[in-house]
């Protein structure tokens, strides 16, 4: 059997999957958290808050009776997080996530500076404050506290790594979502280290997703002695692993996947990225290409904790169903924490343009679950000639498994059928599969893909309605 570990942006979660990556009934465990939202931008994680989390759940899992023979640990989690760590590999700052926008100037400061254009075409990432270079930038410019320790720069997958094994590589995978990463070298950028004030000393090794560590250090390896001799593999990007447990390995089929944020991806894609999405990788070989939106569950999140609701029942109820005359009237801006694909401007704002007296809360979060998936819908416009013309659409994610109305209004707003998976694991199972595939267990993953579930249609009335909605949505961006 081996574990895979998933390190999400509000929860970490552990399965235990068997040798060709069927995950083993009652062997899951979630823990949940909230990153510190602060009124400037800021969106920080406490890096212990993160490794506690991850020791619970792996505690759970080994606890169960019948997990004793574990052969490897599988690990993802959210790309472009950014820690600082001393001399002594300790953790002397936040994690700071993608949705962190308080390096929005800095990003400006370097669109002015440096050729975007070539950037994106080396790196695969725009300028914008989700990525290394604005933030390093912003963490040198606001002498930011534990900055002036900080010895060298990873992700919170090397920090799980350090914890465990007294020492850590970057992965090639979450190396080529920091914006320092040059995707056909396979090596980090020079121009863009010049750009962030660093240079290599001040990274990690780079290591690709078949490198294993193997000896736990105490006291985790008395904590977890099942664990002891497992190998241990280097985390990779949530997304590049939510495509794996998919079954989207190839460009026949892109994967969607909602949670906090929501994104279209495909793997293998042989053209480089259109303006508006990025290019990271999956390995060395493995080229993925998408556009993740900075809106999602976190907007439906917002819903929930500011308007008064019916329950869920009855919001997914009213999703399925036709649009209230109040609801058509409204045209939403989703940007509650600013805008990656397709425009990377970091400073928008959310915005609700036509409500009325008669405007009720299931209006509006109606309203605001159609303008995310209006966003998606210009993302896959771009991504779908990255794709093979017969491409079938993998959807996944919590938000989705507890929406299915939510995921009829994306099949409606992008005009494709979209198949649910009957498994909402979808990063956990790719970290599983990815390391049963590095054991030599598993030699295809295309065949490793999971049972389908449900298959939503497109409602042609709804999606003409819906693309009217978006041209509004456009007009109104251009407005405000």
């Amino acid at each position: 059997m081996v574990i895979g570990l998933d390190i999400g942006t509000s929860s970490a979660r552990a399965a235990v999957y068997d040798d060709v990556g069927r995950p083993i009934a009652r062997r899951f465990h979630q823990v949940r958290y909230d990153p510190t939202v602060t009124p400037d931008g800021g969106v920080e994680h406490d890096p212990r808050t993160l490794i506690d989390a991850v020791a619970t759940c792996l505690d759970a899992v080994l606890a169960e009776r019948g997990v004793s023979d574990i052969a490897a640990v599988g690990i993802s989690t959210f790309w472009h997080g950014l820690c600082g760590f001393d001399t002594s590999d300790r953790p002397v700052t936040s994690v700071y996530l993608w949705a962190d926008t308080r390096s929005a100037e800095d990003a400006a400061v370097l669109r002015g500076a440096l050729d975007d254009a070539s950037v994106h075409a080396r790196t695969g990432c725009h300028l914008h404050s989700s990525y290394w270079p604005a933030k390093l930038r912003w963490v040198e410019r606001t002498r930011l506290a534990g900055a002036g320790r900080v010895a060298r720069w990873g992700s919170f997958g090397e920090y799980l790594e350090l914890e465990l094994f007294g020492a850590a590589a970057t992965s090639v995978s979450m190396a080529s979502g920091t914006g320092l990463f040059d995707q056909e070298r396979v090596g980090w950028d020079p121009e863009a280290m010049a750009a962030a004030g660093i240079d290599a000393t001040a990274l990690f090794p780079l290591a690709d997703r078949r490198d294993a560590r193997r000896g736990l250090r105490a006291p985790w390896s008395h904590r977890w002695p099942g664990l002891r001799s497992a190998a241990w593999f280097p985390a990779i990007g949530d997304g590049a692993a939510s495509n794996v447990g998919s079954g989207c390995v190839d460009p026949h089929r892109i994967a969607l996947n909602v949670g906090t944020s929501a994104a279209l991806r495909v793997v293998g894609a042989s053209v480089p990225a259109p303006r508006g999405l990025w290019r990271y990788r999956v390995d060395r070989a493995t080229p993925i290409v998408g556009g993740a939106t900075s809106e999602g569950g976190n907007v439906f999140a917002w819903c929930l904790d500011t308007l008064k609701l019916p329950p869920a029942d009855e919001i997914d109820a009213a999703l399925q169903g036709g649009a209230s005359q109040s609801a058509a009237a409204l045209t939403v801006l989703p940007f509650l924490a600013g805008e990656r694909a397709p425009g990377w401007r970091d400073d928008r704002r959310g915005a609700i343009a036509g409500l009325g007296l008669d405007t009720s809360a299931i209006d509006i979060v109606r309203a605001m679950l159609e303008a995310v998936a209006l966003r998606l819908a210009l993302v896959y416009d771009l991504l779908a000639p990255c794709a093979a013309p017969d491409h079938v659409v993998v959807g996944s994610g919590g938000a989705l498994e507890r929406s299915p109305g939510w995921l009829q209004v994306i099949a409606d707003a992008i005009g494709r059928p979209i198949t649910r998976l009957a498994d909402a694991e979808a990063s956990s199972r790719g970290a599983a599969l990815l390391a049963l595939h590095a054991l030599g267990r598993v030699t295809d993953l295309a065949a490793a893909s999971p049972p389908a579930g449900r298959i939503f249609e497109p409602d042609r009335a709804r999606s003409l309605r819906l693309r009217d909605a978006l041209r509004r949505q456009q007009a109104l961006d251009q407005r405000v």
